[in-house]
């Protein structure tokens, strides 16, 4: 505790480094000063000296300073019994993590708004009247807070300090909640900004519903679906449906169904729960093999085991599959993936695999546990730009140049191929090259040969897998052929075409070296999953 002799040395000192003018006012104010400085001396004999320092002396010391600090400097370690220095040098950060600034005297002058003076108090400890200790133990964060900023932002908060069983207590703690998580709902709290990142967006939106956050809330769900992707679609399912966001799920079920076999494939599907396994592996539109569907649920039980501690066995795979096993249509898959798949994997009973072989052989078919009718998938549909085709003697040749139009979609939809027309001089083989490009990026390529019949019918060329193209974005689609035959070209191209519930936008392309744009040309179709 600081006694009255320091005290009166400290207001002394503050005293002498004040300009003559004001000291000359001082003295005739003296009475009332010395009746303030009682006042604060009775405050400051209240608290330690290492939370709080005396307001004169704070202000004198941020006059002398010009460079500036972190907030947390003006909160001092403990000092000795007989120190009475009031330099900067002395304190230190009690809190690494504070960025604010010192307040300048009369600091609240300085900010002409509620919002911008509140969000000096974001993570400050000046005026703070309770702590948070965020984070699992050993990973902690101590954050200071005030409970009436708190309590405007959420009603969680409000209910905490002032509702009718509202403890006092200085210090809160929270171990369900990342401190960064939690920093980011204070500072939309404080300053009415949303700072969200990739890695805590999840941990955010927890934070943001545990204390009822919801614009915050929202602000999360829309990230996600912005950066939804096939690495990361069944992850955020699993969320979104403990977090109760259909929307979210929706979306999430649009990607695993569109890129399904890259879903399966990432490594984000084996971190799903077991509720959500099953309801990927029953999923009716799921546009896979049923080998890859078969291969990526033994992926996650080999981690399930890792994750109940039990031994890498085809038994403890197929024990922390459980029934789900029986959601793999393992009859619909080609003879040749079950055989050299699903019949050597070992999870599968003698009984069951010879069964699954008399299925695939006999006229009488024995009775199965699995699911033994195909999945119905995705039906592409089909964007047709050209309101007519015609061909001619002497162009749509194909010596190696590039055919380029650019698209953009109000939607997002998948992009699974382009159809190409072929030889208007009777059957012929060409060879094709496809690519998907945005701002110049290749986002999907495939090299495949096609077979036309001499129609002027279209022929697909698909991606080895569906390509997600976002909305109010421009692609560019090429194509490079290779064939001797002249082809067949569009003509009456459309600027904008509607096919369902999804408008194309078409323009020309600077990629575009073989004559091919939005009036005439090649890649007449898109075809795409939405």
């Amino acid at each position: 505790m600081v006694d009255d002799k320091e005290k009166n040395m400290k207001c002394l000192t503050f005293f002498l480094m004040l300009p003559e003018t004001v000291k000359n006012r001082s003295k005739k104010s003296s009475k009332k000063t010395n009746t303030s400085s009682s006042s604060s001396g009775s405050s400051g004999s209240s608290s330690s000296s290492s939370s709080k320092l005396p307001p004169v002396c704070y202000e004198i010391i941020t006059l002398k300073t010009k460079k500036k600090k972190m907030a947390a400097d003006i909160f001092p370690r403990k000092k000795p019994a007989n120190s009475s220095s009031t330099t900067v040098q002395q304190y230190h950060q009690q809190n690494l993590s504070n960025n604010n600034l010192i307040p300048a005297p009369n600091w609240q002058g300085l900010y002409p708004t509620i919002r911008e003076r509140n969000a000096v108090m974001f993570n400050n400890d000046l005026m703070a009247d309770v702590h948070f200790v965020v984070g699992p133990p050993g990973g902690t964060q101590r954050l200071p807070g005030h409970k009436y900023v708190l309590a405007v932002g959420s009603s969680v908060f409000h209910a905490m300090f002032y509702g009718e069983l509202a403890e006092d207590k200085d210090e809160i703690r929270i171990p369900d909640v990342e401190p960064a998580a939690f920093l980011a709902m204070l500072k939309y709290i404080y300053c009415d900004e949303i700072d969200l990142a990739a890695d805590t967006v999840l941990a955010t939106l927890y934070a943001a519903k545990k204390y009822i956050v919801p614009h915050l809330a929202r602000a999360c769900v829309n990230f996600l679906e912005t950066s939804l992707s096939a690495k990361n679609a069944c992850v955020l399912l699993s969320q979104s449906c403990l977090f109760e966001e259909p929307d979210l799920t929706q979306r999430c079920w649009e990607v695993i169904d569109a890129q399904a076999e890259l879903a399966l494939k990432s490594e984000g599907f084996c971190d799903i729960d077991f509720q959500t396994l099953e309801s990927i592996l029953r999923r009716e539109t799921l546009n896979a093999k049923e080998i890859v569907v078969f291969e990526a649920a033994l992926n996650w039980a080999e981690v399930e085991c890792q994750r109940q501690d039990l031994a890498l066995s085809i038994e403890n795979k197929r024990k922390v599959l459980g029934k789900a096993l029986y959601l793999i249509r393992i009859p619909t898959m080609a003879l040749d993936d079950f055989a050299n798949g699903a019949a050597q994997s070992g999870v599968l009973t003698l009984n069951e695999t010879n069964d699954i072989f008399l299925w695939y052989t006999a006229a009488k078919k024995p009775e199965l546990q699995f699911v033994s009718k195909a999945r119905k998938g995705l039906v592409p549909q089909r964007c047709h730009r050209f309101q007519s085709c015609a061909y001619r003697s002497n162009q749509w040749r194909y010596r190696g140049r590039c055919d380029s139009i650019q698209f953009a979609v109000d939607k997002r939809v998948f992009i699974a191929g382009f159809g190409l027309y072929g030889s208007s001089c009777g059957s012929a083989e060409y060879s094709a090259k496809i690519e998907l490009k945005r701002q110049g990026v290749v986002l999907g390529q495939n090299l495949s040969k096609y077979f036309s019949d001499g129609s002027s019918n279209t022929f697909p060329v698909w991606f080895e897998y569906p390509v997600q193209i976002e909305p109010d974005t421009f692609y560019t689609a090429s194509v490079i052929l290779d064939g001797n035959e002249l082809s067949y070209f569009g003509q009456e191209g459309m600027t904008e075409v509607q096919c369902g519930k999804v408008t194309v936008q078409f323009q020309c392309s600077s990629d575009s070296t073989n004559g091919t744009g939005v009036q005439g040309g090649q890649i007449p179709e898109l075809i795409f999953y939405a």
